[in-house]
C-alpha cells in the first residue's frame, strides 16, 4: 500500500537528487529534530527490544520508548545522515543528548550531525517512521530505510566509500 506522505517525500528526494545533493539548510529546513514529528522522539530516547510482525514473520526489533519501531536508512554512513528536508520529515530521526538502552546488546551512542544529537545503535543513525504506530511496522525496505533489529550489524566508522553492510539477522537486506 502507498502513502501519500511517502510518495510526495519521493519526489522530494528525487527534485534534491536532481540538483546535487542540495544541503538541508539549503533545502529550507531546519535540523529535523526542531519540527514537531520528531519532538516525542527527542524527549524519550530510550531504546528498548519489543516483538513485531516485520514482512509476515515475527522479529524482535528495536522501538522507542513510545514503543515506535526503529529504522536504519542503508545510505547513511557512521559520520553523517543523509535523511534531511522532507524526508527527515516522513522518517523522524532519534535525538537526544543522553539516550538509555533496555535490553539490547549492542552500541547506542550519539553523533552530532545536521539532525542534532541522532542517537545511533552499533554505529547506524535510527529513526522512526511517521506512519508507524506502537508495535506497527510499515515501513520496512521503503525508501532504503530497514527496520533495526538487536543483531544489527555494526557499520565500520571509516568512510572508505563501501557501502554500509547489509543488516544481519531476520534477511532485512533486500
Amino acid at each position: 500500500m502507498r502513502h501519500p506522505r511517502m510518495i510526495i517525500a519521493g519526489i522530494g528526494v528525487a527534485a534534491v537528487a536532481a540538483v546535487g545533493g542540495v544541503t538541508a539548510a539549503a533545502a529550507g529546513g531546519s535540523p529535523a529534530s526542531s519540527t514537531p514529528s520528531a519532538s516525542p522522539a527527542a524527549a524519550a530516547a530510550t531504546v528498548r527490544t519489543a516483538p513485531a510482525n516485520v514482512a509476515g514473520t515475527s522479529e524482535t526489533i528495536l522501538v522507542n520508548a513510545h514503543g515506535l519501531p526503529l529504522y536504519f536508512y542503508r545510505p547513511d554512513t557512521a559520520a553523517k545522515s543523509l535523511v534531511t528536508g522532507s524526508l527527515a520529515r516522513l522518517w523522524p530521526p532519534l535525538t537526544s543528548p543522553a539516550p538509555t538502552a533496555a535490553g539490547v546488546s549492542g552500541k547506542l551512542a550519539v553523533l552530532n550531525d545536521v539532525n542534532g544529537h541522532q542517537v545511533t545503535y552499533n554505529g547506524h543513525q535510527l529513526y522512526t517512521f511517521a506512519d508507524d504506530h506502537a508495535g506497527q511496522v510499515t515501513g520496512q525496505g521503503i525508501q532504503n530505510f530497514f527496520v533495526a533489529t538487536p543483531g544489527l550489524t555494526p557499520l565500520a566508522t571509516s568512510s572508505a566509500g563501501s557501502a554500509p553492510a547489509a543488516p544481519s539477522g531476520g534477511g532485512y537486506g533486500y
